[in-house]
C-alpha cells in the first residue's frame, strides 16, 4: 500500500487550526449578514441584549445600596436620600474623598489621553450611534463612585451610558446600518432606564423621545422587547421596589386643572434656574485658582457644609420620594430642603462629579410640587385635599423639562399609580412646562451641557452624515481665474458669452472677488471698458466656501450673498482658489442625502422644530 502524506493536502497544509479559524470567520461573516439584513434577528438581539442590561442594572442598585450604607453608615432599610440615619462624621469627609478619587481618576485618564466618552445623544446625531465601550465603562466607574460619595446626582446616567454602550458594541459586531445602529443605541438606553425605574413604559419612551428624537415604528419592535426583557429579568432577580406609592384613587373637578396648569408654569421657571445653576457654579469654580482636578473635592468640601445642616441633599433623591408621599413636612422645611437640593445638585454637577439629574430633577419637582402645594393651601385651604396630585404634577412638570421626555414622564406616573386622571394631570403641567422652556430657554439639561460644550446638538437627529458632505467634496475643481490685473477686453476675449458664468479673480494667487460673465459681456461695457481691468469689474467680494464647511453651512452662505456660485478656498489664511460650488447642485445633492436617509430610517420628517428645512436662494 503507497503511504500518502496527509501533510500535502490542503486542509492540513497551514494547520487544523487555521482551517477552524478560517471557517469560524466564514460562519461569523455569514450570520453577520444574515442579521444585518433580519429584522427578527435584531429584535431577538435585543431582547437578549435587554435581559443582560436589566441583570446588570438590577446589580448595580443592589451595589449603590450597599456601598451607600458602608459610606455613610445607614441602617438597613433607610435610603440616602432621606437623611435619616446618616453618621455626621462619615458626612465629614467621604463626599470630599470621592471628589478626590474623581479628580486623580481623571488626571490619569487625561495622562494616557484615553478615548472621550460620547453620549448615546452625541452618538446618534453626529456619530451614527458608534460609542467607545471602554470609555462608557469608564463613565460608569465614575457615575458609581459620585454616587457612593453621596453626590447629588443619579444613577441613570452611568445606566443609560451603559446601555447604549453594550447596545452599539453589539452593533458595530454585527456591522449593523447606520439607522439600525441608532436604534440600537435608543433600545439600549430605554432598557437600562426601564430596568432602573422598573417602568417599561417610561423606559421606551425614554429611548424614543430623548436617544432617537422621533417615534418610528421600525424601531418600536427592538425599543419595547429590549425594555421588556430588562424589566422582567430584574424583576426575576431582585423584586424592585416602585418609585413611589399613592394608595388614593383621584378624582378631579374640571377646574382644578386650571391649578395644574399654574403649576406648570411655575415649574417651567424652576427647571430652568435648575439648569443655570449648573453653569452659574461651573462659571463661579473657573475664578477660583485650584487645579481641574481639585475641583470634585471642593465641590464634596461645599456638599459637606450642607449636609451637615440638611442631610436630605446627600444622595439623587430617589428614594426620597415614598418618603415625602408619606410624611407632610412643614412649609419651611420644604422651601429650605429645596433651595439645599438645588444647589447641591448644581454643585455636585458643577464641580465634576459624573451623573445626571433625572433622579435629582424627580425629587426636585416633587418638593416643588408640595410647596406649591402648601401655598395653594394656606390661599384656598380646600385645596388641600390635592396635595398629592400637585406633588405628582410638579414632579412630572420640573423633570420632564429637565431632561426633555415629557410622555416618558406621564408614563412613570401612570406606571406608578395606575390612575388615568392623575395621568391626564400630570399631562397637563408637563405640556405646559415642557412648551415654555422649550419655547424660551430652548434646552433640555443634556442639550444644553452640549451647547456649552460648543456642540450644536438640540436633538438626537442624524446630523452627523452632514460631516462627510463637505464642499471639499461636493466641489468641481476646474474653476475659472483670471489675474486681477488682466484688462476687461482680455478677460471678454478669453471666455466668450455663455462659456461660463462666473469667473474668479486673484491677486497674487489669493482670491479678491468673483465676476459675473454675463455682465461684463454687456453692451454698455464693451463700449466703454478702456483702461478698466478685472479689478475694477469684482462684483462680489469676502463670498467664499471653505472644503470643511459643511452642506448647510454652503446652503446658509447661497442664501447670505444671494449669489448662486461661490469659489472653494484651501484655507482663511491660504485663499488660493481651488474649486467651486453652485447653489443647484449643493441643493440636489442635499435632498438627495435626505431622501435615502429617510428611507433609511422610515423617517417622514428629517427635521425637528428646533431644526430648519434645507436653506435656498429668497425668492
Amino acid at each position: 500500500m503507497t503511504e500518502v502524506d496527509i501533510s500535502r493536502r490542503p486542509i492540513f497544509r497551514s494547520g487544523r487550526p487555521a482551517v477552524y479559524w478560517r471557517r469560524g470567520r466564514q460562519i461569523l461573516s455569514a450570520l453577520q449578514r444574515n442579521l444585518r439584513s433580519s429584522e427578527p434577528a435584531q429584535i431577538l438581539a435585543c431582547g437578549i441584549a435587554g435581559s443582560i442590561i436589566g441583570a446588570v442594572v438590577a446589580g448595580l442598585r443592589r451595589g449603590i445600596d450597599l456601598l451607600h450604607r458602608i459610606s455613610f453608615n445607614l441602617p438597613n432599610g433607610y435610603s440616602l436620600s432621606t437623611g435619616l440615619g446618616v453618621d455626621p462624621q462619615r458626612v465629614l469627609f467621604i463626599p470630599v474623598l470621592g471628589g478626590l478619587a474623581l479628580g486623580i481618576g481623571a488626571l490619569i485618564v487625561r495622562r494616557f489621553n484615553a478615548q472621550e466618552v460620547i453620549d448615546p445623544i452625541e452618538a446618534n446625531a453626529l456619530h451614527g450611534g458608534h460609542m467607545p465601550l471602554f470609555a462608557s465603562l469608564r463613565l460608569v466607574v465614575a457615575t458609581i463612585v459620585s454616587n457612593a460619595s453621596g453626590a447629588a446626582v443619579g444613577m441613570e446616567a452611568g445606566y443609560s451610558q451603559l446601555g447604549s454602550g453594550f447596545f452599539s458594541y453589539i452593533g458595530e459586531r454585527l456591522s449593523l446600518r447606520r439607522a439600525d445602529q441608532r436604534v440600537f443605541v435608543g433600545a439600549g438606553a430605554a432598557a437600562a432606564i426601564a430596568a432602573a425605574f422598573n417602568a417599561p413604559l417610561a423606559g421606551a419612551f425614554y429611548g424614543f423621545e430623548l436617544i432617537l428624537g422621533t417615534y418610528l415604528t421600525t424601531a418600536l419592535a427592538p425599543v419595547a422587547v429590549a425594555t421588556l426583557a430588562s424589566v422582567l429579568t430584574e424583576r426575576a432577580l431582585i423584586h424592585p421596589e416602585p418609585l413611589f406609592i399613592v394608595s388614593q384613587n383621584f378624582y378631579f373637578k374640571q377646574s382644578v386643572y386650571l391649578l395644574f396648569a399654574l403649576l406648570g408654569i411655575c415649574s417651567a421657571g424652576f427647571s430652568i434656574l435648575a439648569m443655570q445653576a449648573v453653569t452659574w457654579v461651573e462659571r463661579i469654580l473657573k475664578h477660583i485658582p485650584l487645579p481641574q482636578w481639585l475641583r470634585p473635592a471642593m465641590g464634596g468640601l461645599s456638599l459637606t457644609a450642607l449636609a451637615l445642616f440638611v442631610p436630605q441633599v446627600l444622595g439623587s433623591g430617589h428614594g426620597a420620594i415614598q418618603f415625602l408621599f408619606d410624611h407632610e413636612w412643614p412649609l419651611k422645611t420644604l422651601a429650605i430642603v429645596l433651595a439645599a437640593k438645588l444647589l447641591a445638585s448644581a454643585l455636585s454637577i458643577g464641580s465634576g462629579y459624573r451623573g445626571g439629574m433625572f433622579s435629582s430633577s424627580l425629587f426636585l419637582g416633587c418638593l416643588f410640587g408640595a410647596l406649591f402645594a402648601d401655598v395653594a393651601t394656606i390661599l384656598v385651604p380646600r385645596l388641600g385635599e390635592h396635595h398629592e396630585a400637585l406633588m405628582m404634577v410638579g414632579m412630572g412638570s420640573v423633570a420632564a423639562s429637565v431632561i426633555g421626555a415629557p410622555l416618558t414622564m406621564v408614563f412613570l406616573v401612570l406606571e406608578g399609580t395606575g390612575d388615568f386622571p392623575m395621568t391626564v394631570a400630570v399631562m397637563v403641567g408637563v405640556i405646559i412646562s415642557t412648551t415654555i422652556v422649550r419655547l424660551t430657554f430652548g434646552y433640555s439639561f443634556s442639550t444644553w451641557r452640549f451647547h456649552q460644550r460648543g456642540l450644536g446638538i438640540r436633538s438626537p437627529h442624524d446630523i452627523g452624515w452632514l460631516a462627510g458632505l463637505t464642499a471639499g467634496k461636493l466641489m468641481r475643481s476646474d474653476p475659472k481665474i483670471v489675474a486681477a490685473s488682466m484688462p476687461l477686453r482680455e478677460v471678454r476675449e478669453k471666455y466668450p458669452l455663455g462659456s461660463v458664468k462666473w469667473i474668479f479673480v486673484t491677486q497674487d494667487d489669493q482670491f479678491i472677488g468673483s465676476i459675473d460673465l454675463a455682465a461684463i459681456h454687456d453692451i454698455k461695457h464693451s463700449q466703454d471698458d478702456a483702461g478698466l481691468t478685472a479689478r475694477d469689474v469684482v462684483k462680489i467680494s469676502g463670498a467664499y466656501l471653505l472644503p470643511t464647511d459643511n452642506v448647510r453651512t454652503a446652503l446658509a452662505r447661497f442664501d447670505e450673498k444671494q449669489i448662486e456660485t461661490l469659489p472653494v478656498l484651501r484655507s482663511a489664511a491660504d485663499k488660493h482658489v481651488i474649486g467651486y460650488l453652485t447653489e443647484a447642485y449643493t441643493l440636489r445633492r442635499y435632498n438627495q442625502e435626505l431622501e435615502r436617509r429617510r428611507a433609511e430610517s422610515g423617517e417622514r420628517d428629517m427635521f425637528s422644530i428646533s431644526e430648519p428645512p434645507p436653506l435656498g436662494r429668497k425668492g
